[in-house]
């Protein structure tokens, strides 16, 4: 068992696409919608060359495309070439006199320009023809979703708060990884990789929450480009405006249902709520969303960490003091503040539980109160350091599975068994002082056979 921690990974969106077979990315590219939110995704040298070849028909030479950008950019030219292959956004062609070429998926250029130039098929979605008398607000729909969310986290840090969530989310959670029923107990438990998703920001668990949904919807009898489809629609929608379902299949009527967890709320209309209209885009990585979500946190962060290790979290909410709990030790609560300290042993704790150094820094900073901007640092560097100090004495040590050999009658029969696991890369550790060694426990098979055939032709 290594002691060394695993980080929970979070698809984006390219990285989810991959993962999907070549004719369910072709069937997926029938929806406008999807084609331009995955261009819109691309790299800017990836959508300068789709541009570039979209209203060309047939296959473009590799070497033509390859004096579009200069010498020194052949690595990322290598890229993104890897990266509209591995989409099936082209392919690579033979042309006459035995050039090669890259050829543009062609239903993929289909809709993509029917999504930039118009024509075709309506393929965005359109509000009711009457108003609706009980129109919202789009601070109500903020406030709507983001409690629907919360009510998942309430209860995966066990919050008697919270209210009751659907069979659906508790499906997901456990079929995530994120909770799990101990043998004779009824009641879910939080794993190591609910502890890292709790200190998710909300968009990265949000989408998170969504690729182990779309992982069962073939199993909940749903039609994964279907549901893949209507997400990417969601992506171009406004927020605060109302949607009609009456023209929705019985299964998107279904999955809409089970978006409710997101904030989509269902009655003949629906109304997209932030939460959803992020979807699409997966978690945020790129500098623009860090700058929003910067600007954004300067309005609403609740905690002060003081050089004392004493965090101080202005704050109400039973979810955001249960997730300070996780690495801090409380001292005090008072009706909207919360005072508790940050030692040693509380991080080894937070560690223990599978929480990663690097969130909980993470965590602070996207959490600081506005007065922390006003004199940067928002987390003081001695904090963020020692806290990942406190983590590397965790990682000194790996523990790996191995198989020992010694008791060798001679140095050279040592020496000729040591060679041999080095060379097939299964060596693990080795001394001449009593001629010892230890190979991989994978490795350790192999190397058993060769001594024994070594054995056998040195005895003849």
């Amino acid at each position: 068992m290594s002691v060394q921690q695993r980080t929970l990974d979070c698809k984006d969106l390219h990285s989810y696409l991959k993962t999907l077979t070549a004719t369910v990315l072709d069937r997926l590219y029938n929806h406008p919608a999807t084609c331009l939110a995955v261009f819109r995704e691309l790299p800017e040298l990836s959508r300068l060359y789709i541009m570039r070849i979209l209203f060309v028909d047939q296959a473009v030479p590799k070497a033509i495309m390859g004096s579009w950008v200069s010498p020194n950019s052949a690595k990322e030219l290598e890229d993104i070439v890897k990266l509209l292959t591995e989409l099936c956004l082209w392919q690579e062609v033979e042309m006459q006199g035995g050039l090669k070429g890259w050829l543009l998926n062609p239903t993929f250029r289909r809709n993509l320009k029917g999504a930039l130039l118009g024509g075709g098929n309506e393929w965005s979605m359109k509000p009711p023809t009457d108003a609706d008398p009980k129109a919202r607000g789009i601070a109500i729909l903020d406030e709507y979703a983001m409690g629907r969310w919360e009510c998942v986290l309430h209860f995966m840090v066990g919050s008697h708060q919270h209210e009751v969530i659907s069979s659906d989310a508790l499906q997901i959670l456990q079929h995530a990884g994120l909770m799990k029923k101990e043998p004779g107990e009824n009641q879910l438990t939080i794993t190591r990789d609910g502890f890292q998703f709790l200190l998710m920001d909300t968009s990265a668990q949000v989408w998170y929450f969504l690729l182990q949904y779309l992982d069962t919807a073939t199993a909940r009898g749903l039609d994964l480009i279907d549901c893949l489809g209507f997400l990417f629609q969601l992506s171009f929608s406004t927020l605060g405006q109302d949607y009609s379902t009456d023209s929705m299949s019985d299964g998107l009527q279904k999955f809409l249902q089970h978006l409710r967890e997101f904030g989509l709320r269902k009655d003949g209309r629906f109304y997209p709520t932030r939460l959803a209209l992020d979807i699409a885009s997966g978690p945020k990585k790129s500098m623009l969303n860090a700058m929003t979500a910067t600007s954004s946190n300067q309005n609403s962060g609740y905690i002060i960490v003081e050089t004392n290790y004493r965090v101080y979290a202005y704050t109400d909410s039973s979810l955001q003091v249960a997730l300070i709990a996780l690495f801090c030790e409380l001292m005090y609560r008072f009706p909207n503040l919360v005072v508790g300290i940050i030692t040693r042993e509380s991080v080894r704790q937070a560690l223990r539980s599978g929480i990663t150094a690097d969130q909980i820094v993470s965590f602070l900073r996207q959490h600081a109160h506005p007065e922390c901007y006003k004199e940067p640092p928002v987390l003081p560097s001695t904090i963020a350091d020692q806290i990942k100090l406190w983590a590397i004495e965790r990682d000194r040590f790996v523990y790996k599975d191995g198989v020992l050999y010694n008791q060798f009658d001679s140095q050279a029969d040592f020496e000729i068994l040591k060679n041999y696991a080095q060379e097939r890369g299964v060596l693990v550790w080795h001394t001449t002082h009593g001629r010892k060694m230890v190979v991989t426990k994978e490795g350790h098979e192999e190397v058993r056979k060769f001594w024994k055939r070594h054995s056998r032709n040195g005895s003849m």
